[in-house]
């Protein structure tokens, strides 16, 4: 486990520093997208991302920019994409909330609120009819399961036994609108239990702890044949959207960011890596690395050329 904590901590090093470069660069309006921040939840991204491995696939919402690096490790193309760069992912016309890295098992994601997961239950439907025994994995906010698709979804999974893996990272919030507003029920946990289904849920921000429940959720899809519903629980620490803090709203305090960050994952890694006999000086070499490359891809992404207008009208069907 020790080499998988490293790998762990790099993740979510990558994914704090890639965001709080953003937060420092986005002000001068160059990075031409909207961007929903992970600032808070790089462990359920790396633990997840870690244990579905190389052969396994995963889809996102718009706040998918930890499942993306978690998922590929680069940032050239991730920053050109945000700088709307033709030497972006998407040649710079994706923007932020519609990330993909299909080759790397990373499908894709979508703006519009539950949108992609039955899109992940049709990929986890092929990968059985194809019998490759591929795990399907989709990631999504509390707010989703307010939407039907979720549940029409979650009982197509389980009528099919579907190998496909829902992953509800809450953070109490739909934008700026909490569960005691919008849930006429106590426990998500207890309803998905009266499906076909396993479910596995913990109030944790230990990555390690995510890695490994997470390897229990596939062992299970794989034993049962039948799907799972994994329900975490994390805080955002930033607006919504955009790179502000938000505690003069009105809808959430101060007090309750400070009582987060006390458990805050990243710190809590870095602190494992350190019980595990890593020096500080080992991790803030791995640290410097990974700021380096970020630097060095934000200036290739400030230098390089926007898109040609004809990208517009690529692939579209009309």
């Amino acid at each position: 486990m020790k080499n998988i904590n490293l790998d762990l901590y790099k993740k979510m090093y990558l994914i704090r520093s890639a965001e709080s470069r953003i937060c420092e660069y986005y002000h001068e309006n160059e990075m031409k997208t909207p961007v929903h921040l992970s600032i808070g939840e790089e462990a359920i991204s790396a633990g997840v991302c870690t244990a579905i491995g190389a052969d396994g696939q995963i889809f996102g919402t718009y706040r998918s920019h930890g499942i993306y690096l978690s998922r590929t490790g680069e940032t050239d193309k991730f920053f050109a994409e945000l700088y709307g760069k033709e030497t972006g992912l998407a040649n710079g016309v994706a923007g932020s909330m519609h990330l993909s890295a299909p080759e790397e098992g990373f499908m894709g994601t979508s703006a519009i609120v539950g949108s992609i997961i039955p899109v992940a239950v049709g990929a986890a439907f092929a990968n059985k009819i194809k019998g490759n025994g591929k795990i399907t994995a989709v990631c999504f906010g509390d707010g989703a399961i307010d939407e039907g698709v979720f549940w029409e979804s979650l009982n197509a999974a389980c009528l099919m036994k579907l190998p496909v893996l829902f992953v509800c990272e809450d953070n109490g919030l739909a934008v700026h609108t909490s569960k005691s507003l919008r849930h006429g029920y106590k426990s998500i946990l207890d309803i998905s239990a009266q499906f076909d289904c396993n479910v596995i849920g913990k109030d944790t921000t230990d990555a390690e702890t995510i890695y490994k429940l997470t390897t229990d959720a596939i062992r299970l899809i794989k034993e049962s044949q039948r799907p799972c519903f994994l329900y975490l629980k994390y805080y955002r620490y930033l607006e919504h959207v955009g790179i502000s803090e938000d505690f003069n709203c009105g809808y959430r305090s101060k007090d309750e960011f400070e009582k987060w960050y006390e458990v805050d994952s990243v710190n809590m890694q870095r602190k494992k890596l350190l019980r595990l006999g890593f020096s500080n000086e080992d991790i803030r070499e791995e640290e410097m690395n990974i700021d380096n490359q970020i630097y060095l891809s934000i200036k290739l992404a400030k230098a390089a050329p926007y898109p040609d207008i004809t990208e517009l009208y690529r692939e579209l069907y009309i």
